[in-house]
């Protein structure tokens, strides 16, 4: 019996297997997929055991991750049958909740839900994780330890993770389209673009870091950059008339009531 088997190889579920491989070493990660050969070279590249279906990769592990589409995930579930007992079910699919997947794998099978979001294929991720009422605190320690390459793992109600897949899981794609605007703003004065876009990341990277290695409000680290009559404030007061923060808002809300949409 191996720890972890990670059913679908996509984007999110190879950058998962990856992780478990580094935390766990490969000799405990099997992974599957519906083509064979893209599961084949996964596992070539990051040590692991791939398998031909996913029964025979569920079979050998203790936590099964199921990282498939959710309009599929009720049959990967079903097709498995039997294979439930004795193992823990741990979905990525969006939207599919804990009595859903309850309903399908069996009353007694402990299941849990995670939301990644994608800089977990670089290990500086973050994972929403929830589990269902025969999810022990073993099942959840054990998850975090198989992810813990991954990135941050944090437990929440499940009811929290559409609000934390608003900010979180969608967050990048709101971050990136920043990055980029700097950059253009760095060329319009000057810099070249390659410059302008490591500056730019780089810049991003450590002010993140600050908020969460000080624990500071972001508001008090942004006036300690900001002298009076500065070129900072200046920058900032400009970020504000155009309504930065009022965009940023706007967006975690349209993201959220959009997932509140696919549900109803």
């Amino acid at each position: 019996m191996i720890k972890a088997a990670f059913i679908g190889v996509g984007n999110m579920g190879g950058a998962l297997a990856k992780a478990a491989c580094k935390s766990l070493g490969g000799d405990q990660v099997a992974v599957s997929n519906r083509t064979f050969s893209k599961a084949e070279a996964l596992a070539s590249k990051i040590g692991c055991q791939s398998y031909p279906s996913n029964r025979e990769a569920a079979q050998k592990a203790e936590y099964v991750f199921l990282c498939v589409k959710p309009n599929q995930i009720r049959g990967v579930i079903e097709d498995l049958g039997e294979i439930w007992k004795g193992k823990v079910l741990i979905s990525v699919a969006a939207g599919v909740t804990l009595a859903e997947l309850q309903k399908w794998a069996g009353e007694e099978v402990p299941v849990l839900r995670i939301m990644p979001n994608t800089p977990c294929e670089i290990g500086k991720g973050l994972t929403a994780l929830a589990g269902g009422g025969k999810a022990k605190e073993e099942h959840f320690a054990a998850v975090e330890e198989i992810l813990s390459r991954s990135g941050m793992v944090e437990r929440m109600e499940e009811e929290m993770i559409d609000p934390y897949n608003a900010v979180a899981g969608c967050g990048p794609a709101f971050v990136y389209p920043y990055i980029e605007a700097l950059a253009d703003g760095g060329v319009l004065v000057g810099l070249h673009r390659e410059e302008a876009i490591r500056y730019a990341a780089q810049m991003v990277m450590g002010a993140a870091a600050m908020v969460l290695e000080t624990g500071e409000h972001p508001g008090k680290l942004k006036d300690a950059v900001c002298s009076p009559g500065g070129l900072t404030i200046e920058g900032v007061a400009a970020l504000e008339r155009h309504g930065l923060r009022a965009a940023a808002i706007d967006a975690v809300v349209a993201a959220w009531e959009k997932g509140r949409k696919y549900k109803s």
